[in-house]
């Protein structure tokens, strides 16, 4: 099974920009869709952005336009980079791997996603 293992939080200003990484241990993320959640303090997992093996991707509404989320399939590695980053982008950041293939569009459930990494804190600070 793919575990995945993100990398790249840390204390950021606002306005300031951040790339957080997602590697796997164990398998090739293959075919299988990667994608981005995020906790908050008291507040539910909320999808960030998925992208397939094919490089569709899919964004939640608080990270379309600032963050982009990209595949590199040599370095098995998925990136999310974040931009014009606010302090309401605090949270722990999770790379998830879906459950079964994705060719179009990746999912933005969580229940579609079976693997998870351990997260990243990522603060931006006011």
């Amino acid at each position: 099974q793919v575990q995945p293992v993100e990398s790249g939080g840390g204390l950021v200003q606002a306005g300031g920009s951040l790339r957080l990484s997602c590697g796997a241990s164990g398998r090739p993320f293959g075919s299988y869709a990667v994608g981005w959640f995020r906790q908050a303090p008291d507040k539910e997992r909320e999808f960030v952005a998925a992208i397939t093996w094919t490089g569709n991707t899919n964004y939640g509404d608080s990270a379309k336009g600032r963050f982009t989320i990209s595949r590199d399939t040599a370095k098995n590695t998925v990136y999310l980079q974040m931009n014009s980053l606010k302090p309401e982008d605090t949270a722990v950041y999770y790379c998830a791997v879906s459950r079964s293939t994705y060719h179009s569009r990746p999912p933005t459930r969580s229940d579609a996603f079976v693997a998870w990494g351990q997260g990243t804190q990522l603060t931006v600070s006011s």
